[in-house]
């Protein structure tokens, strides 16, 4: 289980910048790129995000964190970059 949170992890973090990058340099240079990657990069996104929510609270005993690591990783969700942070830092024995 802790490998797949690490895919996940991984995965969602990827997702979050393709969907970043989609909306910041896709978006002005060419609408109709855009519109179409939107529904398939947002739709990956939120199953990955799900996901990662849902496999951390799962793996939350096995990996003993503490009330403030566990928010640390939920909160890691919504950042940038935060998600390989997590995966590197409190994800262990994968």
């Amino acid at each position: 289980m802790t490998k797949f949170f690490k895919f996940v992890a991984i995965a969602e973090g990827i997702s979050y910048l393709v969907l970043f990058f989609n909306m910041l340099v896709i978006k002005p240079n060419n609408l109709t790129l855009y519109k179409t990657l939107l529904f398939p990069v947002g739709m990956a996104h939120g199953v990955l995000f799900i996901g990662y929510v849902l496999l951390a609270l799962l793996i939350r005993k096995e990996q003993k964190w503490s009330f403030k690591d566990f928010i640390i990783v939920q909160l890691a969700s919504l950042l940038p970059f935060a998600t390989f942070y997590v995966e590197k830092k409190y994800v262990k024995n994968a």
